[in-house]
């Protein structure tokens, strides 16, 4: 698929981070950008600058979802291209015992769902409703219809302790990947899915200097946090590849991360 200014996109968690980077990356090919976040400022500021619109979307609620893909399809057309950024994470171990007291907790299970009901359920419904959308668009010469971009995580993989509610939705996501595909491949959709390492995300940012020396150089090579611009340039080669699709891609400059 070649962007240009006939491409409308939907970027999710697109106010900030990976998200952020994508939509201007697309923006800058003269792509059509739609923002879908729960940060409205931050959502509202880029919007403007990108000449994009901005929707105020929980990826929890199909209602949401649905009023942000009215709202974005009505302002700048019916997307061919969708990036699911949105996510959150935590670190909680399973069970543990506290040092102090000896007290013996363990994980809510209402906060493990809330991790993969955002992360994975979340990721779904925008594919499922983007997608059905995307069925309204004639085909291009190649019968391509849209591209759908999923972002995953090296916890997939190898998730540390902690880890397990997101590491289990991350992976949920590696899952969908080529089932999605299979489902799509009659209508001209594509899927791919990025799992990203260690990136200088807002997230980090807020850490302390040394944390992110400490976590730059555990990286194999290159020894630094990845840039969101790299994940940008991996989504944008995703988009345009036509033969790209049902793929797992790691961007993690070799990583693998220890237990902890």
């Amino acid at each position: 698929m070649k962007l240009d200014a006939t491409v409308t996109a939907v970027v999710t968690g697109g106010a900030s981070g990976l998200g952020a980077a994508t939509a201007r990356l697309l923006a800058s090919r003269g792509v059509r950008v739609a923002l879908f976040d729960l940060d409205a400022d931050k959502g509202e500021a880029l919007a403007a600058e990108l000449g994009g619109v901005f929707c105020r979307v929980d990826v929890m609620s199909d209602d949401a979802v649905d009023q942000g893909f009215a709202k974005s399809r009505a302002a700048i057309g019916q997307e061919r291209v969708l990036v699911n950024c949105a996510g959150i994470g935590n670190a909680v171990k399973t069970a543990s015992r506290d040092k102090a007291s000896g007290e013996v907790r363990h994980f809510p299970t209402a906060a493990f769902d809330r991790i993969v009901q955002i992360n994975l359920v979340g990721t779904f419904r925008c594919i499922a409703k983007s997608a059905a959308g995307m069925l309204s668009l004639p085909p291009l010469a190649d019968g391509e219809r849209g591209a759908i971009v999923n972002t995953a995580s090296v916890a997939a993989q190898d998730g540390q302790m902690g880890q397990a509610a997101y590491s289990a939705s991350k992976a949920g996501i590696v899952g969908l990947t080529l089932p999605v595909a299979r489902d799509l491949m009659g209508e001209g959709i594509r899927i791919n899915t990025i799992l990203p390492g260690i990136f200088n995300t807002p997230l980090l940012q807020a850490a302390p200097d040394h944390v992110k020396d400490a976590l730059a150089a555990s990286v194999p090579f290159p020894k630094r946090l990845g840039d969101p611009a790299e994940y940008a340039a991996l989504a944008e080669q995703m988009i345009t590849n036509g033969y790209f699709n049902g793929e797992c891609v790691r961007l993690d400059g070799a990583i693998r991360m220890s237990p902890r």
